[in-house]
């Protein structure tokens, strides 16, 4: 259907183009055959009052698309000139503006000239006696210096159709603009789908199955089987209600308002805070250097707290070494805290970072099969950021690591 479309569009297009060529080129014909009739007649004006003889040869000369010269036999008054030229045009509806100049054989030089507009026009009373013709080569020029212009503003209908063309174009980009996006959304949330079945099934049968273990009657004999299956039903259960709370989280970014309880917070501490859970059972190494002098922001506690944790679990998960995590925090002006979180992870194509921060976007892990997750998390943390008054962006190239620089406003000073 869209190339049939494309198809259909590309020959209305090459269409209109044609005919509205092929129509300006009638109407600059007919422009041409007005003009030289016109110049004609005015030479022909010029010789009775000269009272000199016809030349043998057309008088008028075309030296450009929008100049001509005409070539008379004796010199030219400029108001008889001017009042001919008028009249004339405006018999052969020409309603161009023009500019004319009359060349002086004796004197070598351009003499009088005027330009004439649509409304400019000058009458001449009487006319006066021009001198006798005293020597050949006089003759006057006329320009039309806003042809083109003109030959569009004169094609009517043809202009209509063309802006309608345009119109249709426009909209068909548009329409399918939308038909991508949305196709494009529709595999995006089911890849979604089918992640979030993987995410939820994993858990519920492992506690479906620990469950049948704890139904076993000696069960109650063995202390340290049943307390690992109760603890495996805990985990299970802690790992679904982790997976649901990411899915609300975003869900709720969908509001309006999402009720932002802001305070005066130490991010320091946050970020102690933060870590100090994360590290929990972590084979890796998260360091701290948390230098900015003034570190205080007004913000969410919990939506900050779980921006800052799902930048340290994205360092840690996309990491096919034993992963090791730089927290940094500074003040590049005096108005704003700056933390960034430097990993030594896969890294990211250009092209990936301009979509990470996109719902449900998950970067390609190549083979790295234990990255979970929905693609909520970034998206999440960007507009949590955004809602703050802050800014977040990311450098990043292939098998170099990640650097995350989040900034904010810093809390006024009381």
């Amino acid at each position: 259907m869209i190339i049939l479309a494309v198809i259909s569009i590309a020959g209305i297009t090459v269409t209109q183009i044609y005919w509205v060529r092929r129509a300006f080129d009638i109407r600059e014909n007919q422009f041409y055959r007005d003009v030289n009739t016109a110049l004609n007649t005015v030479a022909r004006s010029l010789h009775a009052i000269n009272k000199t003889p016809l030349p043998a040869t057309n008088p008028v000369e075309q030296i450009s698309s929008n100049y001509f010269i005409v070539h008379v036999n004796g010199p030219v008054e400029s108001s008889v000139l001017e009042f001919l030229l008028v009249n004339e045009f405006k018999n052969r509806n020409v309603t161009a503006g023009f500019e004319y100049g009359i060349y002086d054989c004796a004197e070598k030089c351009m003499v009088g000239g005027n330009y004439i507009s649509p409304g400019n026009i000058r009458s001449v009373g009487q006319f006066p006696e021009t001198p006798k013709l005293g020597t050949d080569g006089y003759y006057f020029a006329v320009q039309f210096p806003y042809l083109e212009a003109n030959l569009i503003s004169q094609m009517g209908i043809w202009g209509f159709s063309s802006a309608v063309t345009l119109v249709v174009i426009f909209f068909f980009g548009y329409t399918l603009f939308v038909i991508l996006k949305q196709r494009r959304l529709s595999e995006i949330q089911k890849d979604f789908i089918n992640n979030m079945t993987h995410e939820f099934k994993t858990p519920i049968s492992t506690i479906a199955i620990s469950a049948k273990v704890l139904r076993e009657p000696n069960i109650t004999q063995t202390p340290d089987r049943l307390l690992n299956y109760a603890t495996i039903i805990e985990n299970e259960n802690q790992r679904l209600r982790q997976q649901v709370e990411r899915v609300l989280q975003v869900a709720e970014l969908d509001r309006e308002d999402i009720g932002l309880k802001k305070e005066n917070l130490d991010v320091h501490a946050l970020i102690e805070d933060v870590v100090r859970s994360r590290s929990v059972g972590l084979d890796g190494e998260i360091q701290q250097d948390l230098s900015a002098s003034t570190f205080h922001v007004s913000a969410d506690r919990l939506h900050l707290s779980n921006v800052f944790y799902n930048l340290l679990d994205n360092a840690i998960k996309y990491c096919q070494v034993r992963p090791h995590v730089h927290i940094q925090t500074s003040n590049p002006d005096p108005h704003h805290l700056e933390v960034a979180v430097i990993d030594n992870g896969i890294g990211m194509k250009p092209s990936e970072q301009n979509r990470i921060f996109d719902k449900f976007y998950r970067v390609p892990t190549g083979n790295v099969h234990n990255v979970k997750g929905f693609g909520l998390g970034l998206s999440y943390v960007k507009e949590i950021i955004t809602r703050h008054r802050g800014r977040i962006r990311v450098e990043s190239a292939p098998g170099q690591g990640s650097t995350f620089h989040v900034i904010l406003p810093l809390a006024p000073s009381k």
